[in-house]
């Protein structure tokens, strides 16, 4: 998605009905709100910052900043549901997007969710409050027998599944499963790093002392996302 021009109203369809309340999170007749909060957060979260998402992706331009402006000038959710909705059919030629990222219903529901939430403070509510589960676990990654597993977060958000790990001094094997399909990697600064992956193991072998070492993902951009740890050897 590229940062949105100011838009015009002329030739959009008709305003989108949104409606938090209830049981219902449904836009319009068939865009699914839920639905879209979880592919937004899968398949666009690592490249852009919308807070409503919890998202902080710096490949691609800030969704909340993009459209501010034209949501403050009275732009409606109708204008920046079509224009995103053509950002993905059609995303700028010189961005690293690749066209039709979703489809179909899929596309709707992305962009009606967008449009819902865009440059607004606070948080979703009702069942958009539950659709994406928060990433990152109060529980330390344990070491066991020489391996520490430490997952990256399975929806594609900047975030390893632990912010804490715990070890013990000697050799350990540190592996980072990647399910998201988002690129990443682990790495400790003078320890070692494993390999890039968008599916499948990342993983180094190094000897620790005891002490304490930050883990990050060294993908541009997802470290000052979020995406790092602190392991304490003992």
């Amino acid at each position: 998605m590229t940062p949105a021009p100011k838009l015009a109203l002329v030739g959009l369809g008709a305003a989108l009905t949104i409606v938090f309340s209830g049981c219902s999170a449904k836009s319009g007749e068939h865009a699914d709100l839920v639905a879209g909060k979880q592919l937004f957060v899968q398949k666009c979260g690592s490249c852009h910052v919308l807070n409503r998402a919890g998202t902080k992706g710096t490949t691609g331009p800030n969704l909340d900043e993009a459209f501010r402006r034209d949501i403050q000038d009275g732009f409606g959710t109708s204008a920046v549901h079509g224009v995103v909705l053509k950002q993905i059919e059609i995303p700028n030629r010189m961005g690293v997007m690749p066209a039709k990222l979703v489809t179909g219903d899929d596309a709707e529901d992305v962009a009606a969710y967008v449009a819902s939430v865009a440059a607004k403070s606070g948080k979703d509510g009702g069942l958009l409050a539950t659709a994406v589960t928060p990433a990152g676990s109060s529980k330390p990654a344990v070491e066991k027998n020489g391996k520490l597993t430490i997952p990256a977060d399975p929806t594609g958000q900047l975030l390893f599944e632990n912010k804490t790990a715990t070890g013990t001094a000697g050799e350990i094997t540190v592996n980072m499963p990647n399910t998201s399909g988002v690129d990443h990697n682990i790495a400790i600064e003078g320890k070692g790093a494993g390999k890039i992956v968008a599916k499948g193991d990342s993983s180094f072998e190094a000897n620790f002392a005891p002490g304490k070492y930050t883990y990050i993902c060294e993908v541009p951009g997802h470290e000052a996302a979020g995406m790092k740890g602190t392991l304490t050897v003992k």
